[in-house]
């Protein structure tokens, strides 16, 4: 395993994003396809090796454990205001959330008695709402041949409600997704179009005012304190400001890159999913404050 390489930075970089001397460093090649980073409260960082069907845990002293086996091929996951791990089930086209303790709670098994294409990533907000997408990318374990939902849409989950709302189906293939802590705004990857859209989140949790953010599409995505949005793909992490100015690019040397979230007590670490790999870089902002 190589245990680190120096960050190399575009001419678009803003030094004071990183922090001075940043390492990229990898911290374990062991996994098939990581995903679905997500820190709790105490900066503690939960991601996903789908292929093995395992929930790893990354912890602030830099330990790395098996949080959960059997995870229904969980891919997107985010904490809800309570503490729980809300994942993207794949295996059975489901959203979970499992306690503290690995207790396991289905939140949604179907819209309408059609089983969705997958959902992949989602977002809570403050309220327990969660807003996720459904891109549809046929799965090698799925016992079933093709989809049932024939459109790849944007969906609201209401806390405590069982059937999703379809609220945007103007998608090639949604991927990413992550809200600003306010709650004000959402922010949804076209992976198949190669866009990424922002929307104004309305009081009642609906979402108006679609506007195109960038020219580029993402696999997972994630907010610093500053409200710069951070992309991930095929050339690692792009950085962009709140008005779509790309600041800085992080080469990440794997094949993908495919999600991403601020890591560690003070917040102040990115932790990178790469294919086989986890990579940690230190920084000088810090994640934007979640809800």
């Amino acid at each position: 395993m190589a245990q680190s390489e120096k960050a190399t930075f575009t001419a678009f970089d803003i030094t004071t994003l990183i922090a001075p001397g940043a390492v990229l460093t990898c911290v374990s090649d062991q996994f098939d396809f990581t995903e679905g980073p997500t820190a709790d409260a105490d900066g503690v960082v939960f991601f996903t090796d789908q292929p093995n069907n395992k929930i790893w845990r990354y912890g602030t002293d830099g330990s790395l454990s098996v949080f959960m086996e059997q995870a229904g091929r969980s891919n997107g996951m985010y904490f809800d205001p309570d503490g729980n791990l809300v994942t993207c089930a794949d295996e059975k086209n489901e959203i979970w959330s499992i306690s503290p303790q690995g207790e396991v709670t289905v939140l949604m098994t179907d819209h309408e008695g059609s089983r969705l294409n997958g959902p992949n990533d989602l977002w809570v907000d403050a309220q327990g709402n969660i807003y996720f997408t459904d891109p549809f990318y046929e799965r090698k374990y799925w016992w079933h041949g093709g989809p049932d939902v024939f459109g790849e849409y944007l969906y609201f989950l209401p806390k405590g409600a069982t059937q999703p709302q379809v609220i945007d189906k103007a998608y090639e293939k949604p991927n990413g997704i992550i809200g600003t802590p306010d709650g004000k705004q959402l922010y949804v990857a076209d992976i198949g179009a190669d866009k990424t859209y922002r929307y104004d989140i309305n009081p009642d949790a609906s979402l108006s005012n679609r506007q195109l953010f960038v020219e580029q599409g993402s696999d997972g995505m994630i907010l610093d304190e500053r409200g710069n949005l951070y992309l991930t793909g095929g050339d690692g992490v792009t950085i962009y400001s709140s008005t779509g100015e790309k600041i800085a690019q992080i080469p990440v040397d794997e094949e993908w890159t495919g999600n991403i979230c601020f890591a560690d007590v003070d917040q102040r670490t990115l932790f990178i999913t790469a294919s086989k790999s986890i990579y940690t870089l230190k920084m000088n902002v810090a994640g934007a404050k979640r809800p």
